[in-house]
């Protein structure tokens, strides 16, 4: 019999992993892999060795020596470090000998013999390591009576994270992600001795958009968030897991509540998404829904002033105009609510017979781009290749970029970079190109003639991560880019960076535009007097649409507005009827990230008010137009959505939902393909790049008070070399004018932006850089003249 054989009703032998080692913990024989350390491999296994400085998503240190154990070596037993030794195949390990305890012992007695003990005022009281250690691990007393070291306390090292220094164990966490993780090395060890301390550098704010990471694993007290100082004790928190809706990437949190108030939000470690990191934006912003300024009742216009009225009076009003209005009911937004409120609004507009519908407002890529060959954030960043066509991903989503920083500095990923401007990536980007705004398609060209590049996109698997990077341009030239790299490399896929929180699940549970009718046509028809009731489904077109114009028009010449939101928005007070929506942590329903992954969000405290859900307003509008849909809770809604979304309605049942979620892929499509001519940009002209920011005027951020003043304010940034051309020196007024208008704006020289090209963040406080775009327009050009 040959070796491949076997003898009737045998199986086959499985061939041994060879990566497998067996090693013995405390006389129990577990599986490991070669390579892994034994303080993983024992986690894995339920046996716990206590630590403060190793972290499973960062680089062992051995610092704190905590994680002592015993192994039994050549020449008898041994202490060595878990977090530093890699198992072995027949490897014998003890975690709870004498010899192990004394030494675990004596490390938290040299710990506590300068740590304050002031565990009753402590903000990690209750769920501090160190305090747990010293009861389970601990002598029990100390043989220290010396004064213990002191410092100032509390520094504030940003504006959202303060210092402690005296309860610092030098664990080195905080320092290893600001370096290993972020990427923002702007906290680190200083002095020696007996006087290490972590500290910032002079006159440098540790001013990164992950700071408040090492708050949540610091092991103790010293680095704390000033939104949650003295907010709460763990054991007053009441928490639920949830998904982050402040950006598209979908974050597995944990939202705490205590006395029915959010007071903090915690990184939930999801392999497949966000590693348990959370950006500061995602999560500090659950002080806006705690805000004063919360729209609570509803509203009419009564002799042109907005008054507080009863839901049922303003249902009415709003039923009898989508009447009137039959199929001139159009409905903009939904990317701010669930799922399942967006499946209710699509079946309240198919009811009236509307095909005007949006759930951006034209700042994305047309929703066909979610029928390409998807691509997942793991899939991504296991690629060979990704091809960046999209906006600075630390800005717009920051874990994101994380999550590629990490690839490519760590397992071998090549970024190849296509943007007008350095981005957060630039630095670990194995090619970066610059190309003015509407030449994408033709740099992706240029860039597949180089033998290189196409030698690399050929080496193995290419994700193409695609997005609005500028919204002065036209999203055409974005699609063709796109466009030009799939018919190059025909196996490539796409991971579609749409920037609002549910905006994938918004367009693919009936609120995609159909018939032409995207957010920028509907304004266009309203302005136009085409549109009987527009519906703002927790949409403000007035701060968000990039052409003010159309914005401003849209909202004027619609004959009736209907604002659904948590604030009073700039779009809500031109409305006739404002409604209160229940925020995120008010209501149970799931979400779906920009990968098209459904995971559930969670009511966790009472709604402000008489807010609603959006999915209830829909369902009771249904039901005064005689369209009663049959739903009364929100499980009715969700049976009734796996009947006309199978894909969704399996997702939601599933278990996983409520962990990592589950990942629905979009019916096939793909964009037409056609970018607009450009003409040639006049040597006294620059090319206008509106780009956002991840602090900027949003409502989450400045009804947030911790964040409210961290937007950077408007300018216009361009070359250093451009800037002596203009006149103008380092944040100087200067006037940036086209046909449009004109405005004055402080002017930023850096030498990240190519001459001949102004960048302008978008949504700033100042002046309005909106008031020079045009939706028409291909490309925008500017003059920038000194004043």
């Amino acid at each position: 019999m040959s070796t491949t054989e076997t003898d009737a009703g045998e199986m086959p032998e499985v061939p041994a992993d060879p990566n497998a080692v067996s090693i013995s913990i405390n006389g129990r024989t577990v599986q490991a892999r070669k390579g892994e350390l034994i303080i993983a491999a024992a986690d894995r296994e339920g046996e716990y060795i206590p630590r403060f400085c190793y972290h499973p998503r960062m680089s062992p240190v051995g610092m704190c020596r905590q994680c002592m154990v015993e192994v039994e070596g050549p020449r008898g037993p041994m202490m060595v470090v878990s977090c530093m030794t890699p198992v072995a195949d027949g490897q014998v390990v003890r975690t709870e000998t004498e010899q192990v305890k004394r030494a675990q012992e004596g490390m938290i007695e040299l710990l506590l013999a300068n740590h304050p003990l002031d565990c009753p005022v402590c903000d990690k009281g209750g769920e501090c390591p160190l305090q747990d250690q010293a009861f389970s691990h601990g002598p029990g007393e100390s043989r220290f009576v010396e004064e213990k070291r002191h410092y100032e306390k509390p520094i504030p090292i940003s504006d959202l994270v303060f210092l402690d220094r005296e309860r610092c164990i030098l664990c080195d966490r905080c320092t290893r992600f600001a370096r290993e993780v972020a990427g923002d090395p702007l906290i680190s060890f200083t002095q020696r001795g007996n006087n290490t301390q972590v500290m910032t550098f002079p006159d440098e704010p540790f001013a990164s958009y992950f700071s408040g990471n090492t708050v949540q694993i610091c092991p103790v007290g010293a680095l704390t968030a000033q939104p949650y100082r003295f907010k709460a004790r763990p054991w007053d928190l009441e928490q639920r897991e949830s998904t982050c809706t402040t950006c598209s990437v979908g974050c597995r949190t944990v939202v705490q509540s205590s006395r029915d108030e959010l007071v903090r939000y915690q990184g939930v470690d999801s392999d497949p998404v966000n590693w348990g990191w959370m950006c500061d934006r995602g999560r500090f912003n659950f002080q806006s829904v705690n805000s004063e300024d919360r729209l609570d009742t509803p509203l009419v216009r009564q002799s042109g002033q907005l008054a507080a009225t009863s839901w049922s009076a303003a249902l009415d009003a709003v039923a009898r105009e989508m009447r009137s209005a039959g199929g001139a009911v159009a409905v903009l937004g939904g990317a701010r609510g669930t799922n399942e409120d967006a499946f209710m609004w699509g079946l309240l507009a198919d009811a009236v017979g509307s095909n005007m519908r949006d759930a951006q407002l034209d700042d994305g890529l047309p929703a066909a781009v979610l029928g390409l060959p998807q691509a997942t954030i793991d899939s991504a960043c296991s690629a060979g290749t990704v091809v960046l066509l999209a906006p600075d991903l630390k800005e717009e989503l920051p874990v994101l970029h994380i999550r590629l920083r990490d690839a490519a500095t760590k397992r071998g990923l090549r970024i190849i970079e296509v943007s007008s401007h350095d981005t957060g990536l630039t630095a670990h980007a194995w090619r970066s190109v610059r190309c003015e705004p509407g030449a994408q398609a033709d740099t992706v060209r240029a860039l597949l003639a180089d033998p290189a590049v196409s030698s690399q996109l050929a080496s193995g698997d290419v994700v193409v991560v695609a997005g609005r990077a500028n919204l002065a341009e036209s999203a055409e030239h974005t699609v063709a880019a796109i466009d030009a790299l799939l018919a190059a490399v025909p196996a490539a896929t796409v991971l579609p960076v749409l920037r609002r929180g549910n905006v994938r699940g918004a367009l693919g549970l009936g609120l995609a535009p159909s018939a032409g009718n995207d957010a920028a046509a509907i304004l266009e028809s309203a302005a136009n007097g085409r549109v009987g009731c527009l519906v703002l489904l927790g949409a403000d077109p007035l701060s968000d649409v990039a052409d003010a114009d159309l914005a401003r028009r849209g909202i004027a010449g619609a004959r009736f507005v209907v604002a659904i939101d948590t604030f009073m928005t700039q779009s809500a007070t031109h409305a006739d009827v404002v409604l209160p929506a229940a925020a995120y942590g008010e209501k149970d329903g799931t979400t779906t990230n920009l990968e098209g992954r459904v995971s559930n969000v969670v009511q966790k405290i009472t709604p402000r008010g008489t807010s609603r859900a959006d999915w209830m307003v829909a369902a009771e509008l249904l039901h005064m137009l005689g369209k009663d849909a049959g739903v009364a809770t929100l499980a009715d809604v969700q049976k009734l959505m796996a009947t006309r979304y199978p894909a969704f309605g399996a997702a939601v049942s599933s278990a996983e939902v409520r962990r990592n979620g589950v990942v629905v892929t979009a019916p096939a499509a793909r964009p037409a393909a056609s970018a607009p001519a450009v003409a040639p940009r006049s040597s006294y002209d620059f090319r206008l790049v509106v780009s956002r920011k991840l602090y900027d005027k949003a409502l989450g951020t400045a009804k947030s008070p911790s964040m409210a003043n961290l937007a950077p304010g408007a300018a216009v940034i361009v070359n250093p070399l451009d800037a002596e051309r203009v006149g103008a020196r380092d944040g100087a007024g200067v006037r940036v004018s086209n046909a449009h208008s004109s405005l004055v704006l402080p002017l930023v020289a850096s030498a990240s932006v190519p001459r001949g090209t102004a960048i302008v963040p978008f949504n700033q406080p100042g002046a309005d850089i909106r008031e020079l775009v045009r939706r028409g327009d291909s490309v925008t050009d500017v003059r920038i003249e000194s004043i």
